[in-house]
């Protein structure tokens, strides 16, 4: 028997699209993903998401919206989606590389990935002084000094942001010039409180056992290292969507993120929707990948709809 909806990641947009498509009696599958819960798993604290006066422990939170979707009739299985056949209608699902099943609607919601320089202190410093969304976090350090990575209108975007939160803002640039849009750029040279760093790459992130408290960066020109004290570090080199399981499959944008049809979560193939950071490369807030969750499960209601009405006529 075919899934009606069946829910590929399980973070903000994938739970939000569960509720919703559970609710209106589609008996939604959502399959976990290699990381249950998404990235708010690595996330202490949330301040920003409605509904929270106090804020809230990510990993709570994610266990929260399982607990939500899973009431009103969500199946949840822990395995990887390693396939999917677009060809044919209904999709026939490869999952763990061996079990197949069958799907009439499919919501992607496999999210994004920051990207990270690669440092061992950076895994040793998440969630204490290390952190890859501004928005997200840059509250907590509000009157301190930190220190933002990369070069273009990310890094750009996120150092002006946190500077009118903290002090003083790093930026640190590994060439001579941004890669930034020229008034982004303006913008980060003309705030006095931003200092940026050129000719420069990050060699360590320094800390102890209550979190970061410098960043070691190295002269790409002269070599010659320097210590800049610091309680948060940012990263903003990026963001890598996890679609490489729809290559050739779904349309995408040059960095590949999956395109919907404006103000809708279709993608180009009829029954398969995108949610959540897999399709949003501006945003990328857990509210916003929720909002987009429901606007999934309903347009997944609205297509299952209209082909049982067409099998009426039929």
């Amino acid at each position: 028997m075919a899934i009606k909806v069946l829910i590929i990641g399980s973070g903000p947009a994938g739970y939000t699209a569960a509720i919703y498509a559970a609710r209106a009696g589609l008996q939604p599958v959502l399959f976990t993903g290699g990381q249950p819960g998404g990235q708010l798993t690595t996330t202490n604290d949330v301040e920003n998401f409605p509904g929270y006066p106090d804020g809230i422990n990510g990993p709570q939170m994610m266990i929260d919206l399982q607990k939500q979707a899973e009431r009103f009739g969500t199946q949840i299985r822990y395995g990887l989606v390693t396939g999917v056949a677009v060809d044919e209608y209904p999709f026939q699902v490869t999952i763990d590389e061996k079990d197949q099943v069958i799907a009439e609607t499919i919501i992607v919601a496999t999210g994004a990935t920051a990207k990270y320089l690669g440092l061992p202190s950076e895994e040793k410093f998440a969630n204490r002084g290390v952190s890859a969304c501004a928005v997200c976090d840059g509250y907590f350090y509000r009157g301190k000094e930190v220190a933002v990575v990369g070069a273009g209108d990310s890094a750009a975007e996120e150092s002006t942001y946190l500077s009118k939160l903290c002090t003083k803002v790093h930026l640190i640039v590994r060439r001579g010039e941004m890669r930034a849009s020229r008034i982004m750029q303006q913008r980060v040279l003309n705030t006095p409180n931003i200092q940026v760093h050129w000719h420069s790459e990050t060699d360590e992130i320094l800390g102890d056992d209550q979190g970061v408290t410098g960043v070691r960066i190295r002269n790409t020109k002269t070599g010659e290292a320097s210590i800049l004290a610091i309680q948060g570090f940012f990263l903003a080199i990026g963001h890598k969507p996890n679609t490489e399981l729809f290559k050739g499959k779904l349309n995408m944008d040059e960095a590949g993120y999956l395109q919907v049809q404006a103000g809708t979560t279709r993608t180009n193939i009829e029954g398969i929707f995108a949610v959540g950071d897999v399709a949003d490369k501006v945003y990328r807030q857990a509210i916003t990948a929720a909002g987009s969750g429901c606007m999934g499960a309903l347009d997944a209601e609205k297509f299952l709809a209209a082909k049982e009405a067409q099998a009426v006529h039929a």
